[in-house]
């Protein structure tokens, strides 16, 4: 995205009520209706053929976030489970949540299996020696609070080349914005900022998709690039 076009936007609305984290295929369960649907459709010049139809959904309420993907994938591949590691090589979905903008945001990356990785990060610019300037992996109690659904039962360690569908459906308590960065609003016309990516499984289909486009640089990690997050 150039500094002269404008950034994308996207109304969070209230839910009437929580949203089912029940991560069904082919339907959309109780409670999503009311959530704007967006689509990731900005791919990397880098990316194969491969480019997966990709929608997301985002509801809030006063106690949380819930955010949903849905993926009309093929090549999926999910080899990680253990919290924190690198699930953006497996099938993945990702959602870059900015509260205060120009401050720090956190990327919730979750594959289709549910295994997720959640960094709090201050200065995403690189270091050689890899990871961020300034940056922390968010703490397990809070991680164990991010209620996840995902469709797929487990791992799939050998790429499933046909399509397949699937979907992640997840709670973010407001308590964990509050306790990084104090008092986060979520007032109806606050605006925070934020991104949201399809990418991973096999990598011999490499692929990365974007909600916001990210420019020429392979980097999902450059805030100025976030589109609007408009709670409605």
């Amino acid at each position: 995205m150039s500094e002269e076009t404008a950034p994308p936007r996207y109304t969070i609305h209230r839910a009437s009520r929580p949203p089912s984290l029940a991560a069904e295929v082919g339907s959309v369960p109780a409670g999503w209706s009311r959530a704007e649907v967006g689509v990731i459709e900005n791919w990397h010049e880098k990316s194969s053929s491969h480019r997966p139809l990709t929608y997301f959904r985002v509801l809030y309420d006063r106690h949380a976030l819930y955010v949903r993907f849905d993926v009309m994938d093929r090549h999926v591949r999910c080899i990680r489970k253990k919290p924190q590691s690198n699930v953006c090589e497996d099938s993945c979905v990702e959602f870059f949540v900015q509260p205060a903008p120009g401050k720090a945001y956190f990327n919730f990356e979750i594959s289709a299996a549910g295994t997720m990785l959640l960094y709090f990060i201050e200065d995403a610019r690189r270091r050689r020696a890899g990871g961020f300037h300034k940056y922390a992996p968010v703490a397990p109690e809070w991680l164990r609070q991010v209620e996840i659904g995902h469709s797929l039962p487990g791992l799939v360690r050998r790429p499933i080349a046909g399509p397949l569908a699937w979907a992640i459906a997840y709670r973010i308590p407001l308590a964990l914005f509050t306790a990084h960065l104090g008092e986060c609003g979520v007032a109806r016309g606050d605006v925070w900022r934020g991104n949201f990516f399809k990418c991973g499984g096999d990598p011999a289909y490499p692929h990365w998709g974007m909600w916001s486009d990210v420019g020429k640089k392979l980097n999902f990690h450059q805030p100025q690039a976030f589109g609007e997050l408009v709670f409605g």
